[in-house]
């Protein structure tokens, strides 16, 4: 329990800690890695975090003290970030609304050249991935990444062009800027929640997407739609207007409301932030370093679980890009009209918020999160092979609504980033690439729906099965490499030392013999 005497003295100072110091006068400046058996120095290049944490006395947290952190946390954070997500993915969805609306007809699509306004986007964040993440590591996470919100608001605005080369340009540039929403996304529910916290906030702000498939296709699309006759811009273009301001307003907000870090929140007084601190001590990984460590980006580049992880990214993503761009036509396919395919997507929506935040909350109740991805990825197998062979149109639309579920996968993985990959270096590195392998998926996924296979596109689903089999294979294999590597930690605990502020010594996962990885 925090006592008054300890709550006035962090509230009086919060104490600077000179890293260098804080090691040597322990003895210790080097520690044996459990994975490799090298020595590692331990040096002044430390983690943010580290000026917080009190090097003289442990503050214990009760559960009460504990609880009112976190909701102060979730109530300032959730909603910002989750309505983030929402108008994210109103965007990506815009494109998939206006393809019904008149935009193929008014830019004189023909044969493959709507795919390609979906593979454009995902090129721009293919190349923009990695320099996005190396600035969010250089400069203050959420003002960088408000100002890249900002400017996509901007180019969504725009793109009532009226030439195709000018909309594919456009599309490129918009991939290009919202190539850093979830890298910073994952470096701050790292920073801000407990490892055990991590899934059910990221199942939840991801899952939104579901809001926005809601919100973006009844709210917007459909009434756009009925009352085109009303307005002098065609709806397609309407549909980037108004998404394109309320992304720009929303930039705002982030801008002055979410502190880039817990020592900076405006809404925690000093002994708060202290708490906080204290809070993700045993997460084993602090706030972030600014500082690019060039050994932490080769062991990104070395840990096969890093290459696990993109391959899992491209085999769940492939059906992504293919559904999210060709949705709205998958539904005019079965029979539905263009009002009531955009009021068709309402439903499965509704499937991805609710189902994929009560597989997340499973781990209440089983505390494993690999095994409640699995067993959505199971559910999403299912539906996919509904959505494919099956000639009934309701087991189809069924199909198409449970596939919904398929984030599960991929968020549990970008939860398991934020949780299991040490070093902010290392993470930012390991991050970018199951983004890129998120882009190159998504840049597939579009070319699998050919157009001489329409209104079927027998291919394309034939592919989101075998990828959705491939995504659980890999599932598994990540979860018994991390299993195998507990374990041998575990045995060899007897030999770590006793090291005060470790987890703040910006280590990497493989260096840190007091690290274990969720499972």
């Amino acid at each position: 329990m925090v006592t008054e005497s300890k709550k006035n003295e962090i509230s009086n100072e919060i104490l600077e800690v000179n890293s260098d110091m804080d090691f040597e006068d322990q003895g210790i400046t080097k520690i044996v890695s459990p994975h490799t058996g090298k020595v590692v120095n331990i040096t002044g290049d430390v983690d943010e975090a580290m000026k917080y944490a009190d090097n003289e006395k442990v503050i214990e947290i009760d559960e009460k003290t504990n609880r009112r952190i976190l909701l102060k946390i979730d109530m300032c954070l959730m909603p910002i970030m989750c309505l983030l997500y929402c108008f994210q993915f109103m965007d990506k969805l815009s494109n998939s609304f206006a393809s019904i609306l008149g935009l193929r007809e008014d830019l004189n699509m023909v044969g493959d050249m709507y795919s390609w306004t979906g593979t454009s986007f995902y090129l721009g964040y293919l190349v923009f991935e990695f320099p996005a993440s190396m600035l969010l590591q250089r400069f203050p996470v959420v003002k960088t990444v408000s100002v890249f919100i900002i400017i996509w608001g901007v180019i969504l605005c725009l793109h009532s062009v009226p030439q195709y080369a000018g909309f594919i340009a456009l599309r490129t540039v918009l991939g290009m800027l919202e190539s850093s929403v979830t890298p910073a996304f994952v470096i701050l529910t790292s920073q801000w929640y407990k490892k055990e916290e991590q899934f059910i906030r990221t199942a939840l702000w991801f899952s939104c997407n579901g809001i926005g498939m809601i919100l973006g296709s009844g709210a917007i699309a459909y009434n756009v739609y009925i009352d085109q006759a009303n307005y002098s811009l065609e709806a397609w273009k309407l549909i980037f207007i108004i998404t394109g301001c309320l992304t720009i307003f929303l930039g705002f907000v982030i801008m002055l409301h979410f502190p880039d870090t817990p020592t900076k929140a405006w809404f925690l007084n000093d002994e708060e932030k202290s708490l906080v601190v204290e809070r993700i001590r045993t997460n084993q990984q602090g706030f972030g370093n600014k500082h690019f460590k060039k050994h932490q980006f080769i062991e990104a580049l070395l840990d096969f679980k890093t290459w696990l992880f993109f391959i899992f990214s491209i085999a769940n993503n492939i059906p992504n890009g293919g559904i999210t761009n060709f949705g709205s036509i998958l539904l005019t396919g079965m029979g539905y009209s263009p009002a009531n395919a955009l009021l068709m997507q309402m439903p499965s929506g509704a499937v991805e918020v609710v189902g994929c935040t009560l597989l997340a909350c499973g781990v209440l109740f089983y505390p494993y999160r690999l095994f409640w991805a699995t067993v959505g990825t199971v559910i999403v197998i299912i539906s996919e092979c509904m959505l494919a062979f099956s000639s009934n149109v309701k087991v189809q639309y069924s199909g198409f609504c449970l596939y919904t579920l398929s984030p599960i996968g991929f968020i549990c993985l970008l939860s398991i980033i934020a949780s299991n990959v040490a070093g902010h270096t290392k993470k930012v590195t390991t991050n970018a690439i199951f983004l890129i392998g998120y882009c190159v998926g998504n840049l597939i996924g579009p070319q699998t729906f050919i157009d001489k296979q329409a209104p079927e596109y027998t291919g394309a689903k034939i592919s989101i099965v075998v990828n959705g089999c491939v995504s659980l294979v890999v599932l598994i294999l990540i979860w018994y490499s991390y299993w195998v590597d507990n374990k041998k930690r575990d045995n060899n605990f007897d030999k770590a030392e006793n090291v005060e502020h470790l987890e703040f010594a910006d280590l990497t996962d493989k260096e840190n013999p007091a690290f274990r990885y969720e499972l």
